[in-house]
C-alpha cells in the first residue's frame, strides 16, 4: 500500500478518510466469512458521510479498519487511507499515533469505552500525555477545559467523578471530549446516540454539528437511525451485506431511493405524527376499547420507594394515578430514570407500592394470597425488552412458550404442542425454530418468540417494556405490525412503555408522559403527541427527530427557538482557535 501525497497531514485532494476496493474477510472454523466486499468510500473534511444498515451488514467492520483494530483472523484487502497516511502499511507505534491524533472513535456505550476505575480527569489526562499534547497539571487543566467545551457543567468537580458518577448523556460527552482533545481530522462516530434519550440525543448532535463546523473536522457517522441520518448528514451510503448498494446527497438517498433495499429500509422508519396505519395494518379503532367495564389497569395515588442503607429512601415514582381500559394500547413514555419500568413491574405484582393502589381488573394485588395472585398473574403476559436475557437459553423453543401453559397447569402435552405451533403462526416464525434454541435465532426472531410466550395464556393484559428497542429498523416495523394484528384479533389491553415517540403515535389509543416519578400529561394519542401542553412534552416532541431531511431542519430550528423561549441557552461549541487545528508542532508531540 502506498501513502497518498500530502501537504501537511492533509492529503493534495483533500479525503481525510478513505476506504478504496476495501474486502475484509475472517476465517473461522466454519470456514471464510465475506464480511466487506470491496467497497470505496471516503470522506472529506467539514464533512459527514453516514454509513447506514442493518445489523451484520459489514458497518463496523469497515470503521475498525480506519483504526487498525480488527482480529487477527480478518485478511484485509484493498487500502484505507487517514489524513494521507495508509492504514496498512503502519507498525503499532505509528498505529498509536495515527489514534487520536488523527483518527478518533466515539463508541455506542460510553461505559464500555470509560474505564470504571479510573476518573475522568485521570482517564483523559493519560490520552493527552499518552500523545504528548500535555503533562501533569497542564493536562488536567486541558481536561477540565475539554469538558466545558462540550457542554458539560462543573468540569473541576467532574474531573474528579467516575463515569459511574455521571449520567448517559454526560458519559457521551465525555467520550467525545476524548475524541476531540488531540484535533483529529476525522472522528467515526459508530451509533453514538443508541443508547441515550432523545432529548440528549438531540443535544450530543448539537454538539456533534458545532464540532465539525468549527474544528472543520470530517466524521463518518455508522448508524441505523433514519432521523439521525436526516439531522447530521451531508452524504449517505446504504449499505447491504457487506456491499454499498446506494450512495448520494442525503436529500437525494432519503427522499427519492433508487435501490429496492433503501426504500424497504426507509418504509420502516415510523414516523413521528403520521399516527397508525404506517406499515399497511389499519389499527383500531376507539370502538375496540371496552369504555364501560372494569379497567384491565388501575394504578391510583402510587408511590413506590427504594429503601437504602445509610440514605433516605430513593423516591421512583411520585403519586401517579392512571388506567388501561379492556381493549385500548395506552402508551407511558419517558426519559431513562422517569419510573416507566417501575410502574411496569409494579403492574405485574413484582414490586409492592409503598402507598397507593395497584388493581387488576378490579382486583388489589395488595395483600392478596399467592394462590390467588398466580390466579391473577394468568390473566397477565409480559414482553421484556431484551429478550436475550428473558429467554432460557437451556430450553428449545417450543419449551420457552409452552412454560407458562406448565406453570399454571394448562392443557396436556399434546394440546400444548397444537397451541405453540398455532402461535408461531401467528407471530410469522416457522414451525422448525420449535426444537431450536434462543442462541440459534436473531434478535428479531427472539423478540417475536418473546411475543408468542407472552400470548401463550390468551392474557386480557400485556405489559411490553420497550420491546422493540434493540431490533433493526426493518424487524422493528414487522414486530409492529405483527403487535398490531395481534391486538386486533386478541383485544387484550396493553401498557407499552417506551421512549420511542414515533412508535407510540404507532400503536397507542393513549399517552401518559411521566418524568421523574411524576406524570407531566396524560389524554388522547392525538392530544398529548401534537397538541402538547407541557413544557417537558413539547421538549420530548421537539427532540425527536424524523427521516425527512428538510423537516428535519425544520423541526430542529424550531427546537431552538422552543428551547430559547423556555430560557435554555442555544449556544454553538467554543473552540480555542490556537488550538482548533493543532497549534502544537509535531516535535511536542513525540
Amino acid at each position: 500500500m502506498t501513502v497518498t501525497p500530502s501537504v501537511g497531514s492533509t492529503p493534495i485532494d483533500g479525503r481525510v478518510l478513505s476506504f478504496d476496493d476495501l474486502d475484509v474477510r475472517f476465517t473461522t472454523e466454519f470456514g471464510s466469512v465475506h464480511a466487506v466486499k470491496g467497497i470505496s468510500l471516503e470522506v472529506r473534511p467539514g464533512e459527514v458521510v453516514a454509513l447506514v444498515g442493518e445489523s451484520g451488514s459489514g458497518k463496523s467492520v469497515t470503521s475498525m479498519t480506519a483504526l487498525g483494530l480488527l482480529p487477527k483472523n480478518a485478511r484485509v484487502g484493498g487500502s484505507v487511507e487517514v489524513a494521507g497516511k495508509s492504514v496498512g502499511s503502519l507498525d503499532r507505534r505509528e498505529l498509536r499515533r495515527l489514534r487520536g491524533n488523527d483518527v478518533a472513535m466515539v463508541f455506542q456505550e460510553p461505559m464500555t469505552a470509560l474505564n470504571p476505575v479510573l476518573t475522568i480527569g485521570l482517564q483523559m489526562s493519560e490520552a493527552l500525555e499518552l500523545h504528548g499534547i500535555a503533562y501533569g497539571q497542564a493536562a488536567l487543566e486541558r481536561a477540565v477545559e475539554l469538558l466545558r467545551m462540550v457542554g458539560i457543567p462543573e468540569p473541576e468537580r467532574r474531573v474528579k467523578q467516575y463515569p459511574h458518577e455521571l449520567s448517559g448523556g454526560q458519559r457521551q460527552r465525555v467520550v467525545i471530549a476524548l475524541a476531540i482533545s488531540c484535533n483529529p481530522k476525522v472522528i467515526i462516530a459508530d451509533e453514538p446516540t443508541t443508547a441515550l434519550d432523545v432529548t440528549v440525543q438531540a443535544e450530543i448532535l448539537d454538539l456533534l454539528r458545532s464540532l465539525k463546523d468549527q474544528l472543520d473536522t470530517g466524521i463518518l457517522l455508522i448508524t441505523h437511525n433514519m432521523g439521525v441520518v436526516a439531522d447530521m448528514a451531508d452524504r449517505v451510503a446504504v449499505m447491504y451485506k457487506g456491499e454499498i448498494v446506494e450512495r448520494g446527497t442525503v436529500d437525494d438517498v432519503l427522499n427519492r431511493p433508487q435501490h429496492a433495499y433503501t426504500r424497504r429500509l426507509l418504509g420502516a422508519v415510523p414516523h413521528l405524527g403520521r399516527g397508525p396505519g404506517q406499515f399497511g395494518t389499519a389499527r383500531g379503532a376507539a370502538e375496540s376499547v371496552d369504555l364501560t367495564g372494569v379497567p384491565a389497569l388501575e394504578v391510583k395515588n402510587v408511590v413506590i420507594e427504594y429503601h437504602r442503607i445509610g440514605k433516605p429512601p430513593f423516591r421512583a415514582v411520585d403519586d401517579v394515578t392512571f388506567d388501561v381500559k379492556q381493549g385500548e394500547v395506552v402508551g407511558l413514555v419517558g426519559e431513562s430514570g422517569s419510573g416507566k419500568s417501575t410502574l411496569g413491574r409494579a403492574a405485574l405484582g413484582l414490586i409492592p407500592a409503598t402507598s397507593g393502589e395497584v388493581t387488576l381488573f378490579g382486583e388489589r394485588f395488595t395483600g392478596m394470597k399467592a394462590k390467588d395472585a398466580k390466579r391473577l398473574r394468568r390473566r397477565i403476559g409480559v414482553i421484556f425488552q431484551d429478550p436475550a436475557a428473558s429467554l432460557n437459553p437451556r430450553l428449545p423453543i417450543g419449551d420457552v412458550i409452552s412454560e407458562p401453559m406448565i406453570v399454571h397447569g394448562v392443557g396436556d402435552r399434546r394440546s400444548r404442542q397444537k397451541t405453540v405451533y398455532e402461535l408461531l403462526d401467528a407471530v410469522h416464525l416457522p414451525r422448525s425454530v420449535f426444537n431450536r434454541y434462543p442462541h440459534e435465532l436473531s434478535g428479531g426472531q427472539r423478540q417475536r418468540v418473546s411475543v408468542a410466550r407472552a400470548l401463550t395464556l390468551e392474557p386480557e393484559l400485556l405489559v411490553a417494556d420497550e420491546p422493540t428497542s434493540a431490533l433493526d429498523v426493518s424487524v422493528q416495523a414487522s414486530v409492529l405490525a405483527m403487535f398490531t394484528e395481534l391486538q386486533e384479533r386478541y383485544r387484550f389491553a396493553c401498557l407499552f412503555v417506551s421512549h420511542d415517540l414515533a412508535v407510540v403515535d404507532l400503536l397507542a389509543h393513549r399517552v401518559v408522559v411521566l418524568r421523574d416519578g411524576r406524570i407531566v400529561e396524560q389524554g388522547e394519542r392525538e392530544e398529548v403527541l401534537q397538541r402538547p401542553r407541557e413544557e417537558y412534552t413539547q421538549r420530548l416532541l421537539a427532540a425527536a427527530p424524523v427521516p425527512e431531511p428538510g423537516e428535519q431542519r425544520r423541526r430542529r430550528e424550531e427546537r431552538h427557538r422552543l428551547l430559547q423561549s423556555f430560557g435554555d441557552e442555544v449556544t454553538a461549541l467554543q473552540v480555542d482557535p490556537e488550538r482548533q487545528h493543532g497549534a502544537l508542532d509535531d516535535s511536542t508531540r513525540e
